[in-house]
């Protein structure tokens, strides 16, 4: 048999050349858009509240950071209800191409699945990026109001079973199962009022249309400047916003529970995207503006690397299914 003839060099590198670029091709835009993240679009992040509220304006001061250390523009996109389980389902949907993130409170994969009848299992049908901060809550009402602490609520919601209301963030979410934390350690019973969102659950409360609220820090400068009546602290500890308001358990009420605030992306998105953005954000969150409007929402610019913040979902999943199956609480 003969040999077969060589090939000039001159052929043999245009064909590798050829053969590259071929596997390029096939590796498909995803590659391509990851190797060139992120340039293509702005950025989408996904909030499950409406603006105003304390996730709305946590994204936007991220957002607003991102956009600065990316050099692409990110954009916050509100997209209320269901506790944020509609902004979860349109990320769920969304191309897994580093440009559609959702921002949310924990509750939405660790209390949601256990309130609502749903097919999302946010566990499983998104990626945990990062945790963006945590905050307290409060009860705060109007400052017209007969009661001048807890206790005085108390006493009267007992001896008047229903004549009083709350209002929340919306149905599942942490300001209101603090609310039936706090109804069922003070063997009360107030009718729930839903909003999309804890600025219009304020705002209704400061109007007179509801006599107490769970806050989750925005009510700050309605108390500072006297339009709020701050009552008591749901958390273990007292707030370093307002460290001489005693906490619920303090008074006898055990009702405990912080909210914590995450970066989500689709299922798919590359690793590598996901943990650049998880490094801005935590380099973000130490900025001194970054601080200071957190402490404007009585938030703490908390952040939480990838690994960190699957370990507290973890852990408050277990918390709060138990809560909510002890509590029968339902969000429906």
């Amino acid at each position: 048999m003969k040999p077969f003839p060589r090939q000039p060099l001159r052929r043999r590198l245009i064909g590798a050349a050829a053969a590259a670029l071929c596997t390029f091709g096939a590796l498909g835009p995803l590659q391509a858009q990851t190797a060139a993240w992120p340039s293509a679009k702005p950025i989408r992040l996904v909030v499950g509240f409406a603006a105003g509220g304390t996730t709305d304006v946590m994204a936007r001061i991220v957002a607003k950071s991102l956009s600065e250390s990316l050099g692409q523009s990110v954009v916050v996109d509100n997209k209320p209800g269901a506790s944020s389980n509609v902004a979860a389902s349109e990320v769920v949907r969304a191309q897994p191409d580093g440009y559609t993130f959702l921002v949310a409170p924990t509750s939405v994969e660790t209390a949601n699945p256990f309130l609502f009848k749903q097919t999302l299992n946010p566990a499983k049908d998104l990626t945990p990026v990062a945790g963006i901060g945590r905050s307290q809550m409060y009860l705060v009402v109007k400052p017209q109001s007969p009661f001048k602490d807890a206790r005085e609520l108390v006493e009267f919601a007992r001896k008047n079973p229903g004549k009083l209301s709350y209002a929340s963030a919306g149905s599942g979410t942490p300001p209101h199962l603090a609310a039936e934390l706090f109804k069922q350690a003070a063997g009360i019973f107030a009718v729930h009022i839903p909003y999309r969102g804890a600025a219009p659950a304020l705002q209704d409360v400061l109007g007179g249309q509801a006599d107490y609220v769970m806050d989750p820090g925005i009510a700050f400068p309605h108390v500072r400047s006297g339009k709020a009546h701050m009552l008591a602290v749901a958390g273990s500890r007292r707030s370093p916003f307002f460290p001489n308001v005693p906490t619920l358990s303090e008074l006898g009420f055990k009702a405990e529970l912080d909210i914590w605030f995450g970066l989500w992306s689709p299922n798919g998105t590359p690793t590598e995207i996901n943990a650049r953005m998880a490094r801005e954000i935590a380099k973000a969150l130490t900025q001194a503006q970054s601080k200071e409007r957190y402490d404007a929402l009585g938030a703490e610019p908390v952040g939480l690397d990838t690994a960190d913040f699957k370990a507290l979902l973890a852990s408050e999943a277990k918390q709060l299914s138990g809560l909510i199956r002890d509590k029968n609480i339902s969000a429906e």
